[in-house]
């Protein structure tokens, strides 16, 4: 599959199925695409940031995308770099670590 092709699965994917993620004022962007090692990198901004399931919806794209899409073996969600996605970021580091987030399945 073309590198192309797969940043179409993977925006499609997330436009579909993660509509949670724009409708509450996230963004997302597909940052990096290597088509030979079947891997994404997905970046989360907006309110993602400093939001208290973000860590749960970088967990479960990371583990649902790949079953989702041909060919894509791997996925990394990082948080935007972008301006907009400057809202809490420390706060959303010290959630990742928290065990009550661990088995917490997002409803998508």
């Amino acid at each position: 599959m073309s590198s192309e092709s797969l940043r179409q699965q993977t925006q499609n994917y997330l436009t579909n199925n993660v509509p949670q993620i724009q409708q509450h004022g996230g963004s997302f962007e597909v940052k990096e695409v290597d088509s030979e090692r079947g891997h994404v990198t997905v970046a989360i901004g907006g309110t993602c940031s400093g939001c208290g399931i973000a860590p749960m919806t970088m967990n479960a794209i990371e583990s649902r995308l790949p079953e989702s899409v041909d060919e894509l073996e791997d996925v990394e969600v990082v948080r935007s770099t972008r301006p907009d996605a400057a809202v809490m970021p420390s706060k959303t580091d010290e959630m990742e670590t928290m065990s009550e987030y661990e088995d917490y399945s997002p409803p998508f």
